[in-house]
């Protein structure tokens, strides 16, 4: 039998980590385990990054759920719950269908947060969906929230750009949700 084993060698500085490029990752894990919530990812343009960003912190099996890479229509329809007729008066990058993916992924991994990310990361756009348009949501057991980006950075700073405004949302919505809980007497 051939086996085969890469003997782990610690961090090598000619590769950048994921931790390095998103620390907030770091963060916001922290706060989530201190709130004793979990959360759950659904992406679309930046393609599982978020999921890796969340996973490249140690200890992360205790509060990421799970994601789903939803690239296509009827990907967000099966798996996420994402309404067909949602999809076609809204059209898949826009913030409603970021707050139907959130909200999908959050119910079907059973989580606290679900994340959703939908957009164009370029280069190919159109006059109505330019590259840099990008919606990015997180809902919780009351609430969606979703935020817009615009600008045009180029495809892999867009895609880096939704990933960091997604740890951002979602440390902001862990902090209202803990400001919010009863305090113990």
């Amino acid at each position: 039998m051939i086996g085969v084993s890469t003997p782990d060698r610690g961090s090598d500085e000619r590769f950048p980590t994921l931790l390095a490029a998103f620390p907030d990752a770091a963060l916001l894990g922290r706060a989530l385990v201190e709130a004793g919530l979990t959360i759950a990812v659904a992406e679309s343009c930046t393609g599982g990054l978020l999921g890796a960003a969340l996973t490249a912190v140690a200890g992360s099996s205790g509060y990421v759920r799970g994601g789903v890479i939803a690239y296509a229509d009827d990907v967000k329809a099966e798996h996420l719950g994402v309404g067909r007729h949602l999809l076609a008066t809204h059209g898949a990058v826009s913030s409603e269908v970021a707050g139907a993916m959130a909200s999908g992924v959050r119910l079907r991994f059973d989580a606290s947060l679900g994340v959703g990310i939908t957009g164009v990361a370029g280069p190919d756009a159109s006059e109505q969906k330019p590259a840099g348009l990008v919606f990015v949501a997180v809902a919780d057991q009351a609430t969606t929230r979703v935020i817009r980006l615009d600008e045009d950075h180029g495809r892999e700073a867009n895609r880096a750009r939704a990933v960091q405004a997604a740890l951002r949302l979602c440390d902001d919505v862990v902090r209202e949700i803990t400001a919010s809980a009863p305090v113990s007497p």
